[in-house]
């Protein structure tokens, strides 16, 4: 075999090489001679078929599996020759060439293997910011709306009339203008927070003013992007009955709260709910701070501080995945252009191809980094995630966790992990470093 590395730069390499004839046939009698001892073939004793019947059935897939072979021989051959680690290789390597003739199989590719990153005074590009404060009118308002949160509605026989905030007892029952019922458009004993946006637009508004007992006919229209087509933009008719009015007990603010509101604590008083309500929203401002101003200008000066080469077969990866995204917003006609036009797709990719390098370019930084500061997100850390926030918007945890893995999600939901972990880390260490001086 004829074969020549060549390093391109600090992250893509070039194979060049020749496979003689000679070398496919041996590797292909090699291959057929390991079938014939395990094959199962009628009219001949296991482990007994003669080489050239195996070679007559299965001559082509044998051919094509010696090929591939000779490719992974070459393969690792050049990275030994490059001094480049098998799992410093990154992706699949890509063929510019591979060309069968009558004497040899002539082929190029390129491979992209990891970068080494110099990362020095990154400490430096953290930015300065100042610790949030948090004032008494915060704490006092927080703690009120705490405790409205914890009162109970009870019914106030001396209410006659509903108004909004209230929860209210109602029966209804649902039709649209030909009379038809609307289907799950009826119950009885439903409670109802006025104000809550539990209904369609319009239906708790003239709930409000309603007297206990009373019945009424109210009318509202369903809204145009409804998520059920049938209904959404139609006219309907509510009969509705109230019969409880319910409003929310105040609540005294004492220790007995505060033990209620802190149960991990005994002996929890006001003040001491007070010093905890006080750390919650320091905490919350300072998580908004991070996430919507600090964050993004660390992560920027990272990727404008350090220069380094870019394994070129990532970054068409990463275009790819951006192509697909801005593909998924396009109409029909736009798609079918781009289809019918290749000269087209070739300036799209080169339009994303900045934005591409540069998502590259993060993910190399965040992944050295967070090996030199410690900082790791483990599967089960990955997967717990996903269940979590799965089951705050109501779904399957197992639906969403197999979805994810079928699109093969999962590398990119740990790596956008990391980075967040990783920013908040270096972030902390500036705020202690400048408390401790």
């Amino acid at each position: 075999m004829e074969l020549q590395a060549t390093k391109v730069d600090n992250a893509n390499a070039k194979v060049e090489a020749k496979i003689a004839k000679e070398e496919i046939e041996k590797k292909s009698n090699k291959i057929a001679n390991q079938l014939a001892k395990t094959m199962d073939i009628p009219g001949f004793r296991k482990g007994k078929v003669p080489v050239a019947i195996v070679k007559k059935r299965y001559g082509e897939k044998i051919e094509q599996d010696a090929e591939a072979e000779l490719v992974r021989e070459a393969l690792d051959k050049a990275l030994e020759d490059l001094e480049i680690a098998k799992e410093s290789m990154l992706g699949e390597p890509r063929f510019t060439k591979f060309e069968k003739k009558d004497e040899f199989i002539e082929m190029e590719l390129e491979i992209g293997f990891r970068p080494e990153i110099a990362l020095e005074n990154y400490e430096e590009l953290v930015p300065e910011f100042e610790e949030p404060q948090v004032t008494d009118e915060e704490v006092e308002t927080r703690l009120k709306e705490l405790a409205e949160a914890m009162a109970q509605f009870v019914e106030n026989p001396k209410r006659k009339v509903a108004k909004e905030g209230d929860m209210v007892v109602i029966d209804f029952k649902g039709t649209l203008e030909d009379g038809t019922e609307i289907e799950g458009g009826s119950a009885q004993n439903f409670e109802l927070r006025l104000g809550s946006g539990q209904f369609i637009p319009g239906f708790e508004e003239q709930v409000i003013g309603m007297k206990k007992g009373e019945t009424k006919t109210i009318e509202v229209t369903f809204p145009e992007d409804y998520p059920n087509k049938e209904l959404a933009g139609k006219k309907a008719k509510f009969e509705v009955t109230l019969h409880t009015i319910k409003e929310k007990e105040p609540v005294e603010i004492n220790d007995e709260l505060a033990k209620k509101m802190l149960p991990q604590n005994p002996d929890a008083t006001v003040e001491v709910l007070k010093e905890e309500i006080k750390k919650q929203i320091k905490s919350e401002k300072l998580s908004k701070l991070y996430n919507e101003e600090l964050k993004p200008k660390l992560m920027e000066a990272l990727v404008e501080k350090y220069a380094f080469d870019l394994p070129r077969n990532i970054v068409d990866q990463e275009i790819d995945v951006q192509l697909n995204n801005k593909a998924a917003s396009m109409n029909e006609e736009e798609i079918k252009e781009l289809r019918e036009n290749k000269e087209k797709v070739e300036a799209l990719r080169e339009e994303l191809r900045p934005e591409a390098e540069k998502s590259v370019k993060a993910t190399f930084i965040v992944d050295a980094l967070a090996k030199k500061e410690g900082v790791s997100v483990d599967d089960q850390e990955v997967v717990q995630t996903i269940y979590y926030e799965a089951l705050q918007m109501g779904r399957d945890p197992k639906e969403i966790l197999e979805a994810y893995q079928k699109q093969g999600l999962l590398p990119a939901i740990k790596m956008a992990m990391i980075e967040d972990r990783l920013l908040t880390h270096l972030l902390n260490k500036k705020m202690k470093k400048e408390e401790a001086a």
